[in-house]
């Protein structure tokens, strides 16, 4: 394996595939916080060059986390799928990104090799693409999932009704829910991040909410974004709960700081799809976000990219409904501005789908990076296009309990209209019944909180 190039006649050697994947990676601030960045355009595409001619197999023999430290490391080798990978494992990661972008590669083709593909495939070809090759590839690996209503079909885009509360009041939680419904959001979930991790608080927020979604004959699920050991509790309790939520990383240790391991998650799995009110068979919904392993010094010298396309080869032994980047919510520390931001989102959305994940972002940023709202309304535009699954919905776009900027309730109506997008099926016919949405424009009740008992 040759881990050395030569540009504009300077020699570049470097000592480890773990090494060539960070300096292969466009410039982010997590990755300089962590010191694995490339020194300088020049020797970033040194790296890319190597890259390129790394094959597969050598890949998968050359995990950044080793098998014997790391149970996801673990977990990814003893269950990929052997007849899958030798489809694919002799190719170098440069022919294998022309494959995935060839006109006559459909998505297909693409889902049947997924399974047999490690994250750090997934991460070497995000490297190697630009911007518009991530979103065209995002755009063919289609992935179709079920609860109560049916997620990534071609044509459609979902969203994350998010009706947050800094108190938690049920009441003002409810009030928030029907007014995004009355905008045709919320047909991937209606997902309250509690500001109380309670069982307590999480089943009596479901079961307001679920009261509502029953009498109203909605197709969608509720969620409350506790930690999975509440949620479990919560399910003792009797709580109604459309998906299982948890926050991922992509390192074991990264997975231990948030209180999780492998076997917690098989159980929680296992209880879910036991006690879960969806019908399902898709139950669980996942977040993550570049930069989680590097935040509580869990990274083992790895980029974010790489360690992000490893919470997705976790989180496919769950076969989600959901799985969502909160690509700017950690910070400036991991992703400085816009074009970080910008590119994070086409990364996350891409390698999470190439895994075989229906991957929805959460368009957003902090107050203290560089991004304006006018960089994530043209982010929110790249991602439909690049067909994203879902994306968040709040009260103009500003989350007053978690204090971040996202996309707002009328900003899925108008990137659906723009993109020639539609809801889920399911729910579609019901914001037709309600007259919230008819055919391909805003029905007499849309925006009308009331149509929503």
């Amino acid at each position: 394996m040759q881990l050395t190039a030569t540009i504009r006649a300077s020699t570049f050697r470097f000592g480890s595939v773990k090494e060539v994947l960070a300096k292969a990676n466009p410039p982010k601030s997590g990755d300089d916080l962590a010191g694995v960045s490339a020194r300088d355009p020049v020797e970033r595409v040194a790296a890319r060059a190597v890259l390129s001619r790394l094959t597969l197999r050598e890949l998968r023999e050359s995990p950044v986390v080793p098998y014997e430290d790391d149970e996801l490391t673990r977990l990814v080798e003893d269950t990929l799928d052997e007849q899958a990978f030798r489809a694919v494992k002799d190719l170098t990661v440069g022919e294998f990104r022309e494959w995935i972008l060839e006109t006559r590669t459909d998505g297909p083709t693409i889902r049947a090799v997924s399974p047999g593909l490690t994250p750090e495939m997934a991460a070497a070809t995000c490297k190697l693409m630009s911007n518009l090759d991530l979103m065209i590839a995002g755009a063919k690996c289609q992935v179709v999932v079920r609860a109560n209503d049916t997620l990534g079909l071609p044509g459609r885009l979902s969203s994350r009704i998010q009706p947050n509360h800094p108190t938690d009041d049920v009441e003002g939680i409810l009030l928030s829910a029907r007014e995004g419904l009355s905008y045709g959001c919320g047909d991937a979930v209606i997902g309250v991040n509690p500001a109380t991790d309670t069982a307590e608080s999480t089943a009596e927020i479901l079961r307001a909410l679920g009261e509502v979604i029953d009498r109203n004959a909605i197709p969608t699920q509720s969620c409350v974004l506790s930690h999975v050991t509440v949620q479990m509790k919560a399910l003792e309790l009797g709580a109604p709960m459309g998906l299982m939520f948890q926050s991922l990383s992509g390192t074991e240790a990264g997975n231990r700081a948030f209180g999780i391991s492998r076997s917690l998650m098989d159980e929680a799995y296992a209880i879910m799809k036991e006690r879960g009110a969806t019908r399902g068979p898709n139950v669980m919904y996942f977040e993550t976000g570049q930069g989680s392993a590097l935040s509580s010094a869990a990274h083992h010298g790895a980029d974010q990219v790489t360690l992000e396309a490893r919470c997705y080869g976790f989180a496919r032994r769950y076969k989600p409904f959901l799985v969502n980047t909160v690509v700017g919510f950690i910070g400036p520390e991991y992703l400085e501005d816009g074009p970080q931001i910008t590119r994070a989102a086409l990364e996350d959305h891409f390698m999470g789908k190439l895994l075989g994940l229906p991957m929805g972002c959460d368009a957003c940023f902090t107050y203290h990076a560089s991004m304006s709202q006018d960089e994530v309304e043209s982010l929110t535009v790249l991602l439909a296009a690049a067909g994203c699954t879902y994306l968040m919905s709040l009260p103009v776009g500003d989350d007053i309990m978690l204090n971040y900027q996202s996309t707002s309730f009328h900003d899925i109506p108008s990137v659906r209209s723009l993109s020639g997008k539609r809801p889920a099926p399911e729910f579609e016919a019901w914001l037709e019944e309600k007259g919230i949405w008819v055919a391909d424009r805003p029905g007499d009740r849309f925006g009308d909180p009331g149509v929503v008992r």
